[in-house]
């Protein structure tokens, strides 16, 4: 990915997306701001994803179920402004996640 031109550090923020605000995620044990705030939205988007959608080991959580993850986790794990507009897209604005 680093040899394609973007208009953004995707590398980096691919690289960050596992990275938690308390500085228990990998590979880096970054934390907060020093989290690209592009990964810290796709950490967001990930979890959700990967909690609804089955999984070999294990079927689908409900998406209340994941979003109920994100809500709990919020500040602590996740960014809390990536959380409040996740949050919203799927309560307020009828968001669906199509897996």
């Amino acid at each position: 990915m680093k040899t394609i031109e973007f208009p953004w550090p995707i590398a980096e923020i691919v690289l960050q997306h596992h990275e938690k605000m308390n500085g228990s995620g990998y590979p880096q044990g970054l934390r907060g701001q020093n989290i690209l705030q592009e990964a810290r939205i796709l950490t967001v988007a990930d979890v959700v994803e990967a909690m609804a959608s089955h999984r070999p080991y294990r079927p689908a959580h409900s998406l209340d179920h994941a979003l109920e993850e994100i809500q709990i986790n919020r500040s602590v794990l996740f960014d809390a402004e990536a959380v409040d507009a996740c949050l919203k897209l799927f309560k307020e604005k009828n968001y669906t996640l199509e897996i």
